[in-house]
């Protein structure tokens, strides 16, 4: 697409055993209207309940490409409607000027730089790490 969605020197990392880093941005560094709610839910035990968003610009509409907590648990209330994006769903994510690897698999949306080693959850066999 070539369309900068999202551009932050405000994100929030988080860091879980076996994950490489996920990364919430504040909604206001992200191009209003570029992201629509999706009907897609998940729980995790830590975090809360997460919603989903679709990313609709340049004509072009992706599902489910980031993920958010409105209401976080409160040792994760920091990451109150800021938003996560899945690296391997969108054409491409940087850290500091280095573009990321997705984390394998399709649930999780850990980003891989050459600052974090594996191995990461989300290959097969690592479901009960």
């Amino acid at each position: 697409m070539g369309i900068i969605v999202a551009d932050t020197v405000a994100s929030v990392r988080t860091i879980e055993t076996s994950h490489p880093p996920s990364y919430y941005i504040p909604p206001s560094d992200i191009i209003p209207g570029a992201l629509w709610p999706s009907a897609r839910r998940s729980f995790c035990e830590w975090k809360g309940d997460a919603v989903y968003f679709d990313l609709a610009v340049g004509g072009v509409r992706l599902r489910d490409v980031a993920w958010s907590y409105p209401a976080p648990s409160p040792d994760f209330r920091v990451l109150r409607d800021y938003v996560a994006f899945y690296a391997g769903a969108v054409d491409e994510c940087f850290v500091d000027g280095e573009r990321v690897t997705p984390q394998p698999g399709d649930f999780y949306g850990g980003w891989i730089t050459s600052h974090v080693a594996g191995p990461f959850k989300g290959v097969p066999g690592s479901r009960f790490w």
